[in-house]
This record gives C-alpha cells, sequence and structure tokens, in this order.
C-alpha cells in the first residue's frame, strides 16, 4: 500500500514524497481513510508508529476548503507538553507546505504576545498546551466556537498529568457537530469514559496490544548496587556501540547531576528537565537533533512523542515508578523500523517497579550478561594492546585530565601508595593465567557478575 491509495490530495502526497516517506505505517493505513470520511476515531497505537502524521495528514486536506476568522481556530490539537506541541507543529510546517494553512502554537514559557497576534490574524490549526489555552480563554483572547475539527494526542498522559478536567471544561466550549480525535498508547477507564463522552460512534483503530512493546527494540534489566550505576552507564556508553542516546532518571536533580558527571568523564551530553524554560528546552533538542551532543540527559518530560531519528540507544537510570512511563520511555528507539537497545538498570529498591513493568507488558525482561556484551573478545592467546583500551575511552581535553588528577590527588594515602608494588605484582600473575577461548578476556564491569533479582 502507497499512501495514493489513502485518498490523499496531489499536493500532499508531493510533500509526503519530499520528506522521504513512501508507505504508510500501520497506524496511517487505517486511520487516515476513515478521517477522511469525517468520522470521530479512537486510535490506540505503541509509540513510534508514526501516529502524529495520521492526524495531520488527513487535517491538512480537510482544512484546505475553508476561510480563516478572527480568534476563533477551526481546528484545536491539544497536546500534553511544550515539546510534543512544538513537534505537531514541525509536522504541520513540513506537510503543508503546499498548502495555504495558517498554524498557531499556544504553549507556556513563552510571550503571550505574538500568539495573541497570531490568533488575531485568524488560524486553521491552533496546536495548544491546556494550560496556555485556558488561560488565553479566560482572558477572552480565543474563541472555541468554530471549531470543526478536534485531536485530543497522548490522552493516557493527559490523564497522569491532571488534565482530564481542563479538557473536559474544553469540549464543553466547542461545538456539538464537529469532528473528534483521541489518540493514547493505552486505555484506561477515565480515557474510556472520555472517549464515550465526547466522541460520536468513534472508529476504532488498534495496531498494537496497549501498553505493549516494540519489536524492534531489544530490552535488558541490570541489576546493579545504586552507588554503581554511574559507573554501570559509562561502562555501557563506552563499550555498547552507543551512537546516539537518551538517558531517563526520575528526578530533575539526578537529571542535573547526571548530566555534570558525564561531561566531567568526556561525554558529549546535554539535559532537558521540567525545571528549564521552554527555550532552553528546545534548544538541548536542537543540539541533540543536530549531532553537537549525542547523549540527552532527560526526566519524563522527553519520554512521550518525542520523534528523534536515529537514536539508538534508551537507558534507564531509574527504573520508573510508572510501568507506562517505561513503554514510553524505551519507545524513544527502535522508531519507523530501526533496531533499538534499552537498558534498564534495576536497584534493589525497585524491585517492585521492574516487577510492576513486566506484569504491564507481560513479558519478562531478561537480564543483561556476558553473551549480550557487544565488545568484542580477545582470543586467548593474543597479547593485550593498551592502544585499544585508550580507543574505547571518551577523548578528554588536557584541562579535563589534569582537574581529574588534582581531585584524585587527595584522595591517595601512603597506605594506598605502599601495597601500589604488591597490586602490580598481582595483576601481572592474573594476566599470565590462560583464559579459555570465547570466555571474557579483559576488565569484567562489576554488574556482569551481580545476580539477577
Amino acid at each position: 500500500m502507497t499512501f495514493a491509495d489513502l485518498g490523499l490530495s496531489p499536493e500532499l502526497l508531493k510533500a509526503v514524497e519530499d520528506a522521504g516517506y513512501t508507505e504508510p505505517t500501520p497506524i496511517q493505513a487505517q486511520a487516515i481513510p476513515p478521517v477522511l470520511m469525517m468520522k470521530d476515531l479512537i486510535g490506540i497505537a505503541q509509540t513510534g508508529t508514526g501516529k502524529t502524521a495520521s492526524f495531520v495528514l488527513p487535517m491538512i486536506d480537510i482544512l484546505a476548503n475553508g476561510r480563516r476568522r478572527a480568534l476563533m481556530p477551526r481546528s484545536l490539537i491539544l497536546e500534553p507538553t511544550r515539546e510534543l506541541a512544538a513537534q505537531v507543529a514541525e509536522n504541520f510546517e513540513k506537510y503543508g507546505v503546499n498548502h495555504d494553512l495558517r498554524m498557531a502554537l499556544l504553549i507556556g514559557g513563552v510571550q503571550m504576545g505574538d500568539q495573541i497576534k497570531a490568533l488575531n490574524d485568524g488560524v486553521d490549526v491552533l496546536i495548544a498546551t491546556p494550560g496556555r489555552l485556558m488561560d488565553l480563554f479566560e482572558r477572552g483572547k480565543i474563541l472555541l466556537n468554530g471549531c470543526e475539527l478536534l485531536v485530543i494526542d497522548e490522552a493516557d498522559r493527559m490523564l497522569d498529568m491532571g488534565f482530564i478536567p481542563d479538557i473536559e471544561f474544553i469540549c464543553s466550549k466547542l461545538p456539538d457537530t464537529r469532528q473528534t480525535m483521541l489518540f493514547s498508547a493505552t486505555m484506561p477507564p477515565p480515557i474510556e469514559k472520555l472517549a464515550k463522552k465526547f466522541l460520536n460512534n468513534p472508529k476504532r483503530v488498534e495496531v498494537s496490544r496497549a501498553a505493549s512493546t516494540n519489536k524492534d527494540i531489544t530490552a535488558f534489566k541490570v541489576p546493579v548496587k545504586s552507588r554503581q550505576k554511574r559507573e554501570t552507564l559509562r561502562w555501557l556508553l563506552r563499550n555498547d556501540l552507543v551512537e546516539t542516546a537518551i538517558v531517563f532518571a526520575n528526578r530533575k536533580t539526578t537529571v542535573r547531576e547526571l548530566n555534570k558527571s558525564l561531561q566531567r568523564h568526556g561525554f558529549a551530553s546535554g539535559e532537558i528537565h521540567g525545571d528549564m524554560d521552554q527555550t532552553s528546552r528546545l534548544r538541548e533538542l536542537d543540539r541533540f537533533k543536530k549531532g553537537e551532543v549525542n547523549i540527552l540527559v532527560a526526566s519524563d518530560v522527553a519520554a512521550r512523542g518525542l520523534d528523534i531519528k536515529g537514536v539508538s540507544h534508551v537507558f534507564n537510570f531509574d527504573t520508573p515508578w510508572h510501568p507506562d512511563d517505561y513503554v514510553h520511555r524505551i519507545g524513544r528507539t527502535g522508531r519507523a523500523g530501526a533496531k533499538g537497545r534499552a537498558f534498564t538498570f534495576v536497584a534493589e529498591e525497585d524491585a517492585e517497579a521492574i516487577d510492576n513493568v513486566e506484569k504491564l507488558t507481560g513479558a519478562e525482561i531478561p537480564v543483561f550478561g556476558k553473551k549480550d556484551v557487544r565488545v568484542e573478545l580477545r582470543p586467548a592467546a593474543e597479547p593485550r594492546d593498551d592502544r585499544d583500551e585508550e580507543e574505547e575511552r571518551p577523548r578528554r581535553s588536557r584541562r579535563d585530565r589534569d582537574d581529574e588528577d588534582r581531585e584524585a590527588r587527595p584522595a591517595r594515602s601512603r597506605r594506598e601508595k605502599a601495597a601500589k608494588p604488591e597490586r602490580s605484582r598481582r595483576r601481572r600473575d592474573e594476566d599470565d593465567e590462560p583464559v579459555p577461548a570465547g570466555e571474557w578476556n579483559g576488565p569484567k564491569p562489576d554488574f556482569l557478575s551481580v545476580s539477577a533479582l
């Protein structure tokens, strides 16, 4: 099946082709035709399946004919976070290049002036977070009685963030005769209730079992002591053929401290979390997309819906508190048919959390072991070459090395210095012992010796 088989206009097909897409994903193939027929829709799809284009593409054709009016947007898309709203806006700009459609983005963290001006000029597509939309509505800067089409995206995330009362209020101000689409990765009872209340005989499209994980993602859990998490993360970043990676942590303070730690050890990393203003968050995302940094340390603000191509790895530095967040976090890799790897660090206190994740997904996550290590094992008879180990380390400036030397120097006691010759002799003796072929031959990380939970 091609996009031409879905009933899209020639102008839109050209924009899709110019964007480099030839075949629709399953969610797009099933959702676009009923949306073009003006039916209400419930879309249940795991993350990374092309869900955004499944409503953006038909909306562009539906809105191609019509007249804009000041303060009265013709369509409304509700998103739970600023990042998701900005990403949907990018999709409209990319696919709507051959259509005369105006779009406005209403999100917090930026000045209202430009947003109010865009509304006064009239918009076809309004993309908003509930908080900023409610603020402008209460100020009388926007009217919703001309909205012909509503999209509630990431509905389960809206539920987690406490936005359901706001969504119910917004829906009550929209005209009764409208087309409504609701998209969610999971369908908990409150979302089912919301759909029954505001959708009219919807078409239900489900391309994967709710809360399932992507088959293109190889996932592992890593039993590790809490104090060894940073060391374990650095080892994996150096030895698992990492191209680009997102590292998730549960707390914003952990995000900041971990990013600084990675930078001190020579990694090109950035951070994104809820305490940052919108400009800083978008700047960090842009640096990551451009490759200026290849590691992004993030809170769950980046867990849902962000479509960043080429993310080879996801690391859960902390096991997520909510099992649904596990599905969304690891879904940042393995997108659009690409392969990805996901690692979840499991400390002793995370036993209950990882159990809940496995109950939700219906599958036990395998423990990362020697057979899963991606660095090349050296033959037993081959002597070690220190240059190999040096190449595995990230390059550091002379200033970084000097800083680390100064930090480490006071910690060396006379006893450690006295014990150094003995340790050297013991290491030489150990290196002289033959290692059976195919066994681990080299520095063995401590976490590979930790027993499974």
